[in-house]
């Protein structure tokens, strides 16, 4: 089965593409969900579940991008390898719960290390740095929010925002110093090989029923730039890999993610 891939603009005149129907992917994990990617050279988009594409819904641990980016450019944390004690509170994560950096926190995806980073930023800085670049909603609460802002509401971004938030931070169209931008892109790679080079970051929204997986972030591939934007329903812990998987499988589907011979 097969759904129509619609050029980005409507002032195209490309003739419309034959996109495989990425909501087998979903079908087969049993979780409804949805994708949106962005073929950057040719100004396509292919997707799932356009109703869902266009809901906005809090970042969750996506959101460590742009908490990175700020973190960066206000000096709270000096680069990507500078550590930070361990709390000592033991959380429900093992890779959690040490001294760690910039960049492994990204990796594990880790909230407190995070959360310190907001909290030294302050209310007034981060609240600037997302009225500046527009981020989702705009909204991040009170100064009591500060480091949950992103977890639990107020702050909702779409995944069509999303992509577009990914497409200026390529393109280094944000109002953050090269250094702070290339620092995060760096930690954003997830895969690289001699033919492409993945980067992402993952999110799991718990505060809502049933819980909400994240998966966002762009391919490099054929001198062509990809955008994604991945949401899932998640019901387990167990569901947490499908973000990924599905994903890849649908980046396949348009014969990337393989190794030129």
């Amino acid at each position: 089965m097969y759904v129509v891939a619609q050029p980005a603009s409507t002032s195209s005149e490309r003739p419309a593409v034959k996109a495989p129907n990425f909501g087998r992917h979903f079908q087969e994990f049993g979780r409804e969900g949805s994708i949106l990617i962005y073929d950057s050279k040719n100004n396509r988009i292919y997707e799932h579940n356009p109703q869902r594409n266009a809901t906005a819904i809090a970042p969750a641990s996506t959101f460590k991008i742009f908490n990175a980016l700020v973190a960066l450019e206000t000096g709270v944390v000096p680069d990507d390898v500078a550590v930070l004690t361990w709390d000592g509170i033991h959380r429900e994560i093992d890779a959690w719960n040490h001294d760690t950096n910039l960049r492994q926190a990204f990796k594990d995806s880790t909230v407190w290390f995070y959360q310190v980073l907001a909290r030294r930023a302050g209310y007034e800085r981060m609240q600037q740095f997302i009225n500046k670049v527009g981020y989702g909603n705009r909204q991040i609460g009170t100064v009591a929010d500060i480091d949950h802002f992103w977890l639990q509401q107020p702050l909702q971004i779409t995944p069509k925002e999303q992509i577009k938030f990914l497409q200026r931070l390529y393109q280094g169209d944000l109002p953050f110093s090269q250094r702070t931008i290339n620092l995060v892109k760096d930690i954003m790679v997830r895969e690289q090989t001699p033919d492409y080079t993945l980067r992402g970051k993952t999110g799991w929204l718990t505060s809502t029923k049933p819980n909400i997986g994240w998966f966002v972030g762009y391919l490099e591939q054929n001198k062509n730039v990809y955008f994604f934007a991945t949401t899932l329903d998640m019901q387990k812990s167990e569901d947490a890999p499908a973000r990924i998987e599905i994903t890849r499988r649908s980046l396949k589907d348009l014969g990337l993610l393989t190794q030129i011979n």
